[in-house]
């Protein structure tokens, strides 16, 4: 049996490429944190009793019964297997493995399961009526987040989403009173969008002025002339000028009557439908076509990109039009979907939690669009607790979006690394 001798050069290439295997133990630390916190939530203030689900609804095809679980052990259980998925976690970063996002979903899944069961000891959780206030409540989020997504790519921080919404919100309201037409609120909403979106991209990517300062001051700016024309020209003439027709829902046969995600995501308007094709479209294009690998050159390398003919600003400042016509259209979804009229300040930091879930989502449609559904389920959660009277605070679940925040820019939910030319002006 032969064998080969052990050169310098050889063990050198064995140095290398042990150097290059990077273990990241953020993922695995986070999911151990918050197996901890089950531990101890479940143990020390561990609740005793019978937590009650409703999974099915009345229109569905198949009724499924309640589901009556017995508080303490079902959270113990879960509490353990919440464990387990740390510890794979940790094992699959010990061998050089990535933490897979499945596992990531699973553990998230099951955290929020056995929070639930804990919290609503005794009480009665309808889960359709849960989750179908978290997706209404998560449009305007993934709305806003892919448009972070497609500014951020394209190397344009894009802090003025939190104006588009607003502005989306209120032009949809006024247009669609006036004319009667709930589409073409819609369409004057994208427009409001793009034309703050265009001041944005003028003074960032044209004057080169700092892109956070911008974007700070237009959405201070929008905040004080929607509230100004609500208080002088809306709230006067109500009946006829913020009393928009909103969209009815639309139930889609036989999808619609599935147990559980036919309510919740085919009996929907078509503002939620929409949705489902721009996340769809998003993700495809921006990793699948040649806009996408022209934005996202744009976003990483845009001396490289200049190069090979590309129009860097050009197709920063046309990406961030499209950025903020999707931003206006999630806006119009407060007035035309959901409240049914415009308020002062109705977006309330919506704009502010999808850039949250930009950074959440690593940059990523998907991730993105996952993030902004956990964020309005926080925040939904919040208000089913407090109307069956769980011992949580409401106050703690209000902020539990902007901790999960901070673990997600802290780095412990993995590597958090923007577009490399990210924020940075391209001088030609």
């Amino acid at each position: 049996m032969s064998t080969v001798a052990e050169t310098p050069a050889t063990r050198t290439s064995k140095v290398v490429l042990e150097k290059t295997v990077v273990k990241s133990w953020k993922a695995p630390i986070a999911l151990g944190i918050f197996s901890v916190i089950a531990i101890v939530l479940f143990g020390i203030f561990g609740r005793s009793g019978t937590t009650h689900f409703r999974i099915s609804t009345p229109d569905d095809l198949i009724q499924i019964p309640d589901l009556h679980l017995p508080s303490d052990l079902t959270c113990w259980i879960l509490a353990v297997v919440l464990v387990g998925l740390a510890a794979l976690a940790a094992w699959r970063v010990q061998v050089a493995a990535k933490v897979p996002l499945w596992l990531t979903i699973i553990f998230t899944i099951i955290f929020l399961f056995a929070f639930l069961t804990w919290a609503a000891a005794g009480a009665l959780i309808p889960i359709p009526g849960l989750l179908i206030g978290a997706v209404s409540l998560s449009v305007p989020l993934i709305f806003g987040a892919l448009s972070g997504v497609i500014c951020e790519r394209t190397g344009v921080v894009n802090i003025a989403i939190e104006g588009q919404l607003l502005a989306g919100a209120f032009v949809s309201a006024l247009v669609a009173s006036v004319t009667r037409q709930p589409l073409a609120g819609l369409v004057a909403a994208m427009v409001a969008g793009v034309l703050v979106s265009f001041v944005l991209a003028a003074f960032a990517i044209k004057y080169i002025v700092d892109q956070i300062i911008v974007g700070v001051v237009l959405n201070v700016l929008v905040a004080g002339l929607t509230g100004f024309l609500f208080s002088k020209v809306l709230s006067p003439n109500e009946t006829l000028l913020n009393n928009p027709p909103r969209f009815d829902r639309i139930d889609i046969p036989i999808l619609g009557q599935i147990p559980i995600i036919g309510p919740v995501l085919f009996n929907q308007t078509i503002i939620v439908y929409i949705m489902y094709l721009t996340i769809a479209a998003v993700a495809y294009a921006l990793f699948r076509t040649r806009w996408g690998l022209r934005t996202r050159s744009v976003g990483e390398h845009p001396h490289a990109a200049d190069t090979v003919g590309i129009k860097v600003n050009a197709m920063r400042f046309w990406n961030v039009s499209l950025g903020g016509a999707i931003a206006g259209f999630g806006g119009a979804y407060f007035t035309l979907g959901s409240v049914g009229s415009f308020t002062k300040e109705m977006t309330a930091g919506a704009g502010f939690i999808a850039l949250a879930a930009v950074i959440f989502g690593r940059w990523d449609p998907i991730r993105a669009t996952l993030a902004g559904l956990l964020f309005g389920f926080a925040t939904n959660l919040q208000s089913v607790l407090g109307v069956i009277g769980s011992p949580v605070p409401s106050q703690f679940m209000l902020m539990l979006p902007y901790v999960v925040t901070i673990f997600a820019v802290a780095g412990l939910v993995g590597m958090s690394r923007p577009p490399a030319a990210d924020g940075k002006p391209y001088i030609k």
